[in-house]
This record gives structure tokens, C-alpha cells and sequence, in this order.
């Protein structure tokens, strides 16, 4: 059951409109087409403007590779058991980042066959649990990942544990966007 369910069609406004103006084309702001999340986050119009930038530039503006990124999140959706963003985030992973299913599935357990990909998976796993990345897997991320990548890799973590504590106490659910 959803808590807090998606806008109803009769209420999305320009404050919707305006909220969503940066996310999505003018055709898709619409609760036909922006889906659930969307239509769930435009209930609160300046939040949903504000977290959508942020969200916006983990997605499409990060300085973390792909496949780097969206192995972070599948772990960080696995952890939460977040079904919105698991649902996505496989297609994307094997869609936009090139990983196999096999690999998919190993992330989302923390692990991999890869030496480097698996110490980003236990910086996921080490950030979740302990509020702080160690000075000593700080310093061995900045092996293969600059300052800017490494501060992406943080943000993305918490970015999408924030996001999926909301879709989860929403009932926002991926079943719901087909």
C-alpha cells in the first residue's frame, strides 16, 4: 500500500510543471508519462525541484563511470531492498554500462570478479555501515579514481540510500511503472 501515493492528474499545476521543467521534456509532464516516482515527488513541488537537480547530476552529470556508478547503486538498492530502483537500475547497468546479468547479480551482493570493482562494492557496504569511508579505502579508491570521482562515488551511495528509504516508505514500487 502506498503511503504517499502518486499526484492525481486533476492537481498537477505550473508549481508541478516547474518542478519537473529540468528532469523530463515538456511531453513527458504528465503523470501518464513521468511515472510513479515523479508523480509521487511533484506532491511536494519545491522538494521535488530541488532533490531532481541533485538526482539529476548522479545520474547524467557524475564524473563516476558508468559501470562504476550503477554497480555502486545496485549494491546500495540491494542493501535497501529497493524494488523502484533495482527494477532500473538492472536495465540500466546492462543497457548503458554493459554488465552482464551475471555481473548484475554479483553486484548486488557485493561481489565481483574484479579486484577494484569489488573494493568500491565493500565502500558501499562500508559507508552504509559505518557513516565514513576509512582513510585506507579512501586511499586506495584514489588508486583508480580522482578526488571528484571519489566525492561523486560518496554522494551517489547516499544519494540513492536517501532515495530509496523514500521510494521504500512511499510504496513506490517498479511494478508500478510498467
Amino acid at each position: 500500500m502506498a503511503l504517499v501515493p502518486p499526484l492525481p492528474a486533476d492537481q498537477w499545476d505550473e508549481s508541478v510543471n516547474f518542478a519537473l521543467k529540468g528532469m523530463l521534456p515538456r511531453d513527458m509532464r504528465n503523470p501518464e508519462r513521468a511515472g510513479a516516482a515523479l508523480s509521487t515527488l511533484v506532491r511536494h513541488p519545491d522538494l521535488a525541484k530541488a532533490f531532481l537537480g541533485f538526482s539529476v547530476h548522479l545520474l547524467y552529470r557524475s564524473t563516476l563511470p558508468p559501470r562504476l556508478r550503477e554497480l555502486a547503486i545496485l549494491r546500495v538498492a540491494n542493501r535497501h531492498d529497493c524494488s523502484y530502483e533495482l527494477g532500473h537500475h538492472i536495465e540500466m547497468a546492462q543497457n548503458e554500462a554493459g554488465l552482464t546479468r551475471a555481473e548484475v547479480d554479483a553486484a548486488m551482493e557485493g561481489k565481483s570478479d574484479n579486484e577494484f570493482e569489488g573494493l568500491l562494492l565493500a565502500a558501499v557496504d562500508e559507508l552504509e555501515d559505518n557513516s565514513r569511508l576509512s582513510e585506507a579505502t579512501w586511499t586506495a579508491l584514489g588508486e583508480q579514481l580522482d578526488e571528484r570521482q571519489r566525492m561523486d562515488l560518496v554522494f551517489t551511495i547516499g544519494g540513492y540510500g536517501l532515495m530509496a528509504m523514500a521510494y521504500n516508505t512511499f510504496g513506490i514500487d517498479f511494478k508500478d511503472e510498467r
